[in-house]
């Protein structure tokens, strides 16, 4: 008996020196390891990368930027639902312990002892993940599962449970490029965290544990076998009802993943303007990381008009010039699918990719791109079509023994083994209409004139194909589309639109070098004395370069800097015809200020940026509200919007320029505009060789500048103005744009008198051919007729018999 007493004493005694033994190893680790943990407070201050967001300006989402796809969600708006399936899945006494679930610990403890050389079981809960993917790495040894453990006790001495989850929910990466709660319920199911049901709540549970493993379309049994394992978990921690859990197990999948990137078809070439203004404003990381909501410019309903208008432009003009062949030539026989599915096709274009099997007198049988499924295996569906005739009788050969010929069948154009574009008739039945990527290219911007927003921007046919954006990058000439600033500065200095320039020949010593510049009017003639007006409804390039060199090229390269479209415009007559270079976006604008009554305009893709915690850091609105502050009404005066903006132009002088390029639209170079029905003003634009064509027209309340040109320019075909092909894309553009507005004509600032005059020499006239005149306060028609230009140095009276004369060509001017 003594002996026994002896014994179990020995072993109490043993016990007791192997316990006070292990707490001493145990408080050695702890206090060596406490001393080299990372500071554990910054979770306090935790701001992860978050998305930044671009919304249009009716709030629709249009384009997300990212490194990591977060979305930061406060505890407050991730549902119960959600949260009891993460605790159910990875930590279900997460509201109990302390930062170590011992019970756990020893579980997995025996569980490895038991399946030893298999991969360890771990029991981690909620709070060390915390720790691990906050301050610490991803090694496997025991110094770092210290430190993890010492970190979970002091994190949940500091912070509550709710502030632990939080973090954990917005931090764990959930597979398909997801981080955190909110980004993934969006990415696999195009839905926010309040719209998941029971299934889908689970789902999202079971990925943070391995999400390549439970991939929703490699990997589909096994992930859905997941999935299941989470809801009972949920049903057997009392979250949900058995008979719950049961219809959740029964559905499907159904995994929807959210499109990347741009979310708004069209949008492609405004959403790089607006990424390109946010990286030089905030940087890399304020923009991939910064969590920034923009509110954007953009109108959809005019972005998809402008995308449309542009296109259809930069077809129909290709589409003229015939034929050039298909994209490539594959083998037509057996399965055909595998081989075209590896052609690149444009994604951001609604036509398909096809093969034609057979080519003969009425039609050509084709074979349309397969889809790629989701795998990334070829579909193995095979879907044919026909182009009947009617579909490429477009198509004459623009080389070779067809060129410019008719085409009579099928076979003429196309052959078996072609690759080419396709779009689906819209009566549908199985009929496409062959289609070719057009070689010209052009751009589109569409204006607020009183604020300079950018309604909608198109840069190119296809931003997959190009992303050289052509309506702010490409410099360009503009051509007669410049003429406006030269009118604008004359009226602006002493000259009215009744005031009369000489057109006839002129020669000018451009300095050596250089030589004699003889300009010219588009027809090869001349037309004698005109007023201003004329001259700029017709476009006379000699009426021009009169004009500014009476006033001198410095006041003109003043005009153009104070217009934003040139910075340092050449101070050469020839720049008087547009031989500078700028862009669609500052032609835009500048045509805003006459829009505007000559107010400052500076263009926006951006109305506001907020930060990650909605504060706004820029608003583009920078007028002063006087009167804003108050937030209720107590007989106090109205509010005042203060704008400081620079008046660039006189009032006047914007609605008289106006007016006389409303004139372009009623008389001139744009008569083909008429038929959008509502008050147009506008000038055409076209360049030497006919390598660029422009318009550049607004309405009341909306100004459009439009280009179409060659990437490496050459020249578009004689015969290729800007009124015959720049013009009817502004056209289309606009009837579908103002076709709900009314035809507000153009407001008339005050002090304008209008006065009848004669158009053919600017004289106060009554009856006959007259046209209504805007002039300043104390200018008027002329009561004689004095002509600008005339070879003498100072303007020449003469009789409007002898103007007739010189029109009629018996003056010796043609």
């Amino acid at each position: 008996m003594r002996l026994l007493v002896r014994a179990i004493g020995f072993l109490f005694a043993t016990g007791a020196l192997l316990g006070l033994i292990g707490a001493a190893v145990v408080g050695y680790f702890a206090l060596k390891y406490s001393r080299e943990l990372p500071d554990y407070e910054q979770l306090a201050n935790y701001e992860p990368p978050i998305m930044t967001r671009l919304h249009a300006n009716d709030g629709r989402l249009i384009a997300e930027y990212a490194k990591e796809r977060r979305l930061f969600l406060p505890i407050q708006s991730v549902p119960k639902r959600l949260t009891t399936a993460f605790i159910s899945a990875e930590d279900k006494s997460f509201y109990e312990h302390g930062g170590l679930d011992f019970f756990g610990i020893a579980r997995a403890a025996l569980s490895n002892f038991q399946n030893a050389g298999r991969r360890p079981q771990g029991a981690s809960t909620i709070t060390q993940q915390v720790a691990k993917n906050f301050l610490l790495t991803n090694q496997q040894n025991y110094e770092r599962k210290i430190k993890e453990a010492l970190l979970s006790l002091k994190i949940e001495q500091t912070y509550s449970k709710d502030r632990i989850l939080e973090l954990y929910l917005n931090e764990i990466y959930f597979g398909l490029g997801a981080y955190g709660v909110g980004a993934a319920s969006l990415v696999y199911f195009d839905k926010s965290v309040g719209e998941l049901d029971l299934a889908e709540a689970a789902y999202l549970a079971a990925l943070p544990k391995a999400p390549n493993n439970y991939h929703p379309f490699r990997y589909p049994e096994r992930a859905i076998e997941r999935r299941n394992w989470v809801i009972d978990r949920v049903v057997e921690n009392g979250y949900a009802t058995k008979e719950e859990g049961e219809a959740a197990k029964r559905e499907p999948l159904d995994v929807k993943p959210r499109p990347t990137g741009f979310q708004l078809a069209s949008s492609e070439y405004f959403n790089e303007e607006v990424r390109r203004v946010l990286y030089e404003r905030y940087g890399e990381k304020g923009l991939y990381e910064g969590g920034l909501s923009v509110r954007t410019t953009l109108d959809p309903k005019m972005q998809a008009l402008a995308r449309k208008s542009l296109t259809d432009g930069l077809i129909g003009f290709d589409e003229a010039r015939g034929w050039r062949g298909p994209e490539r030539e594959i083998d037509p026989k057996g399965d055909w699918g595998v081989a075209l599915a590896d052609v690149p096709a444009y994604g951001d274009v609604p036509w398909k990719l096809a093969v034609v099997l057979d080519s003969g007198q009425s039609e050509a049988t084709i074979g349309l791109q397969p889809e790629r499924e989701r795998s990334g295996q070829v579909s193995r569906n095979r879907v044919t079509g026909r182009i009947p005739l009617e579909g490429l009788r477009w198509a004459k050969w623009a080389k070779g023994d067809l060129r410019g010929r008719p085409v009579k069948t099928a076979a003429q154009v196309l052959r078996p083994g072609d690759v080419v574009y396709v779009e689906e008739s819209k009566q549908g039945s199985g009929d496409y209409r062959l289609r070719q990527a057009p070689e010209i290219s052009g751009g589109l911007v569409a204006m607020d004139p009183f604020t300079g927003r950018v309604l909608a921007l198109a840069g190119g046919f296809s931003y997959e194909a190009s992303q050289f954006n052509r309506a702010t990058q490409a410099l360009r000439q503009p051509g007669s589309s410049f003429k406006p600033f030269i009118y604008a500065a004359a009226l602006d200095n002493g000259y009215t639109p009744s005031s009369v320039v000489l057109d006839a020949p002129i020669e000018i010593d451009q300095g050596p070098g250089i030589g004699i510049w003889r300009p010219e009017n588009y027809a090869k003639k001349f037309y004698g004395p005109q007023t201003l007006r004329f001259g700029i409804e017709k476009s006379r390039n000699v009426m021009t370069v009169r004009l500014a060199q009476d006033m001198g090229m410095p006041l003109i390269s003043e005009y153009a800097k104070r217009f934003g479209v040139m910075e340092d415009l050449p101070r050469m007559l020839s720049m008087s015809l547009g031989a500078g270079e700028t862009t669609v976006l500052k032609m835009t604008a500048a045509y805003s200020m006459f829009a505007n009554g000559g107010k400052r305009v500076t263009p926006t893709v951006i109305d506001r940026v907020q930060d990650r915690t909605g504060k706004t850091i820029y608003r583009h609105d920078d007028r002063q509200c006087v009167g804003c502050t108050s937030t209720a009404w107590a007989r106090q005066d109205e509010p005042k919007l203060i704008d400081a903006r620079e008046q660039v132009l006189d009032p006047m002088t914007a609605y008289q320029i106006t007016s006389m390029m409303e004139g372009v639209v009623l008389r001139g170079t744009a008569t083909s505009l008429k038929s959008i029905g509502k008050p147009i003003a506008g000038k055409t634009g076209t360049t030497n060789d006919y390598k660029d064509a422009w318009f550049v027209g607004f309405s009341p309340d909306l100004v459009v500048g439009v280009y179409l040109g060659y990437d490496k320019p050459r020249s578009m075909g004689e015969g290729e103005t800007g009124g015959s092909v720049a013009a009817p894309v502004f056209g289309e553009f606009m009837k579908a744009a103002l076709s709900d507005k009314p035809a507000t004509p153009f407001r008339v600032p005050p002090g304008i008198k209008l006065i009848r005059i004669n158009p053919s020499n600017g004289m106060r006239a009554s009856g006959g051919k007259t046209i209504l005149e805007a002039f300043k306060p104390g200018t008027a028609p002329p009561d004689s007729y004095s002509i600008i230009g005339q070879a003498s140095s100072q303007p020449e009276s003469v009789t409007p018999d002898q103007d007739r004369a010189v029109r009629s060509g018996t003056g010796g001017l043609y």
